[in-house]
């Protein structure tokens, strides 16, 4: 028989089982939980299993499982034994097994239930209920009325192995964790027949009962496993790249290239090796709930953490349930990731280096570390968790009640940002993220316009967003080599996994528009792309000690035309004012609420002064730039109000670009191209919120809001 391999296809496995259902001949556990629903408690008295059940002062459950942290509120744990005894109902199987199978079901989670008293009197007992198998199993030998040593012994291996077929085929567990089935069979407790159809009817109860889909997906591929195991065939278990691809395979759904990543660091024994040995000596425990939203690179760190601090010969378990229930909040009534951890975090893994880890030598930091811990005496379980201080803490519980108001949750971020020492650029829109860039990807049709100035073979696309307009550029232009450079790590995460899933040929690259010689090699690129992010540059960026800095744009512009070759390009697009400048426009609104978002804003802009007066009811006097500047963040609404208000999106009119240019390059370079455009998404976004007025009450259009530029290059 060869090795097994993990089960890579979705094809629809159907059960071995078609069979007419047996809900004719009840199950006892299912009478007594109705009993308990409908509010008879008498039966708790001698349904020890139920009473632990019902009467719980947890909710332990796996968070990949919910998609809503609200469901706290349900007894999680007695609903799905109830689906699992519900599912064995339609079983066909002979008296005995269906009982064996109904006492295991209804005893597997009682480790994850009980109230406070009870739970503190189990682990006096040194009862693990952190690892639960092993915990319900230890509960049923102690509280167990079964007298037939030898069915009792037959359910306590169950209870003690259920699950552990499902989190083999996760990458969690090693194959051998199954061997006391195959002890059962070696005993002559049962046969290997009887045994495979009980651990098929098992399996199929408790992952259906999870997802029955999950169940179509991996049901052969679990009997093919229990087939192995019954067979005492224990060499034929998952190899390690095998058992990381598995461990990784919602990242590697959501598009992480698990091959390169994995060649990047396991060629490396210094790597390779102790998670080898992590692996072949302990379980995994709510890896992927917790992990998954984690870099390949991150996960690594994490793992040789963990074996630094776990490396003895005693340690069996090691769960990530900490850090699974630390890293999950609700936002906007559904689980989430919680961002403002995982930022912090981020950080504090970005500055430990492995070979440092592999070492043991761990930067200091005074508000995250990770810990590596043990809980009420479980010499052979570990707990893995990142620890913030108690400003940190408090400060991320701050910015949690901050999403609640505009202005506070701006302020609040940038106290987090100071506090951690997070990423300065201040581009990361936390949750905002995902569908800023699908916006941007969404006003594509309005950049096309670029694709017709590019030169040469390759092409650099500075802050590219979502990827549309490097997808355009592939598109039109396959046999030309893209890159997008980004400042912004979460930008770039998000690119990887596109290009990944999307099978792209553009790559992308960690790299400063200011500083752009540092990671592109001169007259290696022929056309450079600035759209839409120049003016977030000129915002966010301070150099000589100011933001808002026309400096700040020469110096970028600088940085890249140093690597260009002669007759390379610039291409620009980006906000544009009008001129003459000093031309004034009357903004009459259509609700009270227009007026409330501009006194708002006029405080909170950081640009420059707003200037408005008040002219009319809901109607106001203000130059043409400041309302226009006004106008595009009101287009946005109150989703993007902390970030456009610490942007100026129009930072030229069209005479002082062409002069900027004209001083910033001289006779090195001329300007080929320059138009400017009012995109139409402005009036269409605008024409349900305001009237335009000149300042004699004609309605008038809208300025133009966009510019295109082409600079190209002279000299060598």
């Amino acid at each position: 028989m060869k090795q097994l391999s993990p089960d890579k296809s979705n094809d629809k496995v159907e059960s071995n089982d078609k069979v007419k259902s047996n809900k004719d001949i009840p199950l006892k556990s299912l009478i007594a939980i109705e009993k308990v629903k409908s509010g008879d408690y008498r039966i708790l008295k001698k349904e020890k299993w139920l009473l632990f059940l019902a009467l719980t002062s947890e909710w332990n459950v796996n968070l990949e499982r919910v998609s809503s942290l609200e469901e706290k509120n349900s007894n999680y744990v007695l609903s799905y034994v109830e689906k699992t005894l519900n599912l064995l109902l339609g079983r066909k199987l002979s008296r005995s097994s269906r009982y064996l199978l109904e006492e295991t079901l209804k005893w597997s989670e009682v480790a994850k239930s009980g109230l406070s008293h009870q739970r503190e009197q189990w682990l006096k007992e040194h009862i693990n209920l952190s690892v639960h198998n092993i915990g319900s199993a230890e509960i049923y030998l102690k509280e167990s009325t079964e007298s037939n040593p030898d069915t009792k012994q037959i359910i306590y291996t169950l209870i003690l192995t259920h699950g552990l077929i499902g989190q083999y085929i996760r990458g969690e567990v090693p194959l051998t964790d199954n061997r006391p089935l195959y002890e059962l069979v070696k005993s002559h407790k049962m046969s290997a027949a009887e045994l495979k159809e009980l651990l098929i009817a098992l399996n199929y109860c408790i992952i259906s009962a999870v997802d029955e889909k999950i169940w179509n997906r991996i049901g052969k591929q679990a009997e093919e496993i229990i087939e192995v195991v019954l067979t005492g065939q224990f060499k034929l278990q998952y190899q390690l790249k095998d058992r990381i691809r598995l461990l990784r395979s919602v990242s590697i759904k959501n598009g992480e290239d698990f091959e390169a990543e994995y060649s990047r660091f396991f060629l490396n024994p210094r790597v390779a090796d102790p998670i080898t040995k992590l692996l072949a000596a302990a379980d995994l425990w709510y890896v992927e709930a917790a992990l998954f939203d984690f870099t390949f690179e991150e996960f690594i760190k994490i793992l040789l953490l963990t074996f630094q601090t776990a490396n003895s010969g005693q340690i069996k378990h090691i769960s990530f349930e900490w850090l699974m229930k630390n890293i999950y909040y609700q936002h906007e009534g559904r689980k989430r990731v919680n961002i403002y951890k995982k930022r912090i975090i981020e950080k504090y893994l970005s500055e430990l280096t492995i070979d440092n880890i592999v070492k043991g030598c761990y930067k200091e930091n005074p508000h995250t570390t990770h810990e590596v811990s043990f809980q009420n005496d479980l010499d052979d379980t570990v707990f893995f968790n990142f620890r913030f201080s108690e400003a940190g803490s408090k400060l991320i519980d701050f910015c949690i009640e901050a999403e609640k108001s505009d202005v506070l949750y701006e302020r609040a971020i940038i106290l987090l940002f100071d506090l951690f020492g997070l990423r300065k650029d201040k581009y990361d829109r936390f949750y905002e993220e995902e569908s800023y860039l699908n916006t941007m990807n969404q006003t594509i049709d309005y950049k096309k316009a670029i694709l017709d100035y590019i030169t040469g073979n390759s092409v650099v696309d500075i802050g590219p967003g979502g990827g549309a307009l490097m997808d355009l550029i592939e598109d039109k232009y396959p046999e030309k080599k893209v890159l997008g450079v980004d400042i912004a790590q979460n930008v770039l995460d998000s690119l990887k996994k596109k290009k990944q899933l999307e099978n792209r040929k553009w790559d992308v690259l960690y790299g400063d528009a200011l500083n752009l010689g540092e990671y592109i090699e001169k007259g290696r690129v022929d056309t450079i792309i600035f759209c839409s992010i120049l003016h977030e540059l000129f915002s966010y960026i301070e150099f000589e000690d100011k933001k808002f800095n026309l400096a700040t744009l020469a110096a970028a512009f600088k940085s890249v035309f140093q690597v260009l070759p002669k007759g390379g390009r610039i291409i620009i697009r980006d906000g544009i004012m009008t001129e003459p400048a000093n031309q004034k426009r009357i903004i009459r609104f259509l609700s009270e609420e227009g007026m409330q978002f501009l006194e708002r804003y006029a405080k909170d802009f950081k640009g420059r002064e707003i200037q408005y007066t008040v002219v009319g009811q809901n109607e106001v006097l203000m130059p043409v730039n400041d309302a226009m500047e006004f106008l595009y963040t009101y287009t946005w609404g109150e989703k993007s109000y902390v970030h456009e208000v610490n942007e100026q999106f129009g930072y030229f009119t069209p005479s002082g670009f062409k002069d900027f240019i004209r001083t910033v390059f001289g006779e090195e370079a001329k300007l080929i191209e320059f138009k400017h455009f009012l995109q139409e998404g402005y009036t269409i976004a605008l024409s349900q919120k305001i009237v335009f007025y000149d300042e004699d009450r004609n309605t008038v259009r809208l300025p133009d809001s966009t510019y295109i530029a082409v600079i190209e290059k002279t000299v060598e």
